[in-house]
Parts: structure tokens; sequence; C-alpha cells
């Protein structure tokens, strides 16, 4: 673990070596930011937050590979209790609530917005604008495109055999294409793929790819219907 020194800038506050602090950036009492972290003008870290925290694995983990520093954009706000891992990069204007957790080279894209107590796994990819709901989560190679909504208590998966594989399987995590919507507690198998503006219902266990626009319900989840137009992204901006 890399060495830490304490900072007058807030009650408790511990940097590692090569931190980068830009103007204007508040901090909570009791944050720890480690090593080769860079934190973007304007942010709010609350707290008890962590960044820059070195994954820690298992011998074999499929979450092996490269940390580089952790960037946080201008404006990035971090929530009470939330870890960020190295190698995480989070852009301008995102929330990171209370308790989450996002894991190396990740990436939130801007003014998106992490729920409380949600997981961004190692790997995942979150564009622009999304919303992603309290205690959600993100298995490692899932890919959330633009405007997307995640509704409190989703799951997604990315592995058939629950671990029952050699090292030359790839994990398959979800696809959420643009503006689709996935309702409270629904679980994505690994791989499947919602296209775009489809409509995900609250429940449902999705064990096969959902056409663009299509709402599905139920387990396994079917198509019902058709998404209408008076209810496409366009007409609410």
């Amino acid at each position: 673990m890399s060495a830490l020194s304490a900072d007058v800038r807030a009650p408790g506050l511990m940097l590692g070596k090569d931190v980068q602090i830009g103007r204007n950036v508040t901090f909570g009492a009791y944050v720890v930011v480690h090593a080769g972290s860079v934190i973007g003008d304007g942010c709010v870290i609350e707290d008890h937050a962590v960044l820059g925290k070195r994954p820690r694995l298992a011998p074999g983990s499929s979450a092996a590979g490269e940390v580089s520093g952790l960037e946080l954009g201008k404006d990035v706000k971090v929530c009470s209790g939330a870890v960020v891992f190295a190698g995480a990069r989070v852009q301008e204007g995102s929330i990171l609530g209370d308790q989450s957790y996002v894991r190396e080279r990740s990436h939130v894209g801007p003014g998106s917005v992490i729920g409380r107590g949600s997981v961004v796994d190692n790997d995942v990819k979150v564009g622009a604008r999304v919303r992603v709901q309290s205690n959600v989560y993100l298995t490692a190679g899932t890919v959330v495109e633009d405007d997307v909504f995640v509704g409190p208590g989703v799951t997604t998966t990315n592995d058939d055999t629950m671990g029952r594989h050699g090292p030359e399987m790839p994990l398959r995590g979800a696809i959420l294409r643009r503006a689709c919507r996935v309702g409270g507690g629904a679980v994505l198998t690994p791989g499947v793929e919602i296209g775009e503006e489809a409509y995900v219902a609250a429940g449902a266990v999705l064990t096969r790819d959902v056409p663009a626009r299509a709402v599905v319900m139920g387990v396994p989840a079917r198509v019902v219907r058709e998404v209408g137009e008076k209810d496409l992204l366009e007409r609410w901006r």
C-alpha cells in the first residue's frame, strides 16, 4: 500500500504521492486519496470517500490487467463512503452516490449518476447522462450507452458457468443501447443486448436479446408491444 500523508485542507484528509488536485475542490472529513489520482476543478469529495484504491485480486482473477491512476473530471461529485478505484475515469459533472463502488478501468460518462450503493465493476463503460438508481450491479464488461435508465436493484451477470471455466473463456457483460429503460429488480443474463429505446418491465428476467423499442416483461421476458412515439426520448427533451 502506498504511503499517505495528512493534508490540512480537511479533517483527516490523507493524500498519496503525486496526487493532482484542481482548483476549488472541496473535501469532507476523513477522505483518502491514493497515489497518482487526478481530481479536476470544482470536484466535491464527501466524508469517508476513498479515491484511487488499488485492486486486490484473487489468483487467476479475470479482472487482472494494467491499472493507471484515477481520473475525476471537472465538477464530479463523490458522495459519502464511495470507493473509486485506480484506473477508473469519471467524466465532467457526474455524481457517484453514497457508498457507490466504481472499479478499475471503468468509465462513467459526463453528466451520469451512479446511485447509492451501486456497483460499477471493472471494465464497464457507462455513457453520458445515464441514470443508475440505488443498489444496481453492473458486472464486468457491461456496456451502457447514452441516456439509459437503470432502475433500483437491477442485476447484470456475465458468466453462464458461474466460475466453472478456463481462462480462455471470455466473460460476456450485457449491452444496454441508447435510451433504453430497465425497470427495478430486473435480471440480465450474460451477453444479452437491449435495443435502443426498449423498455424492460420491473422484475423481468432477460434470457435473450430485446429488439429496439420493444416492451418486454415476465420470467422469462417476452415482447408484449412497442414503445410508442410519444414515449421516445426526443419527445421529452
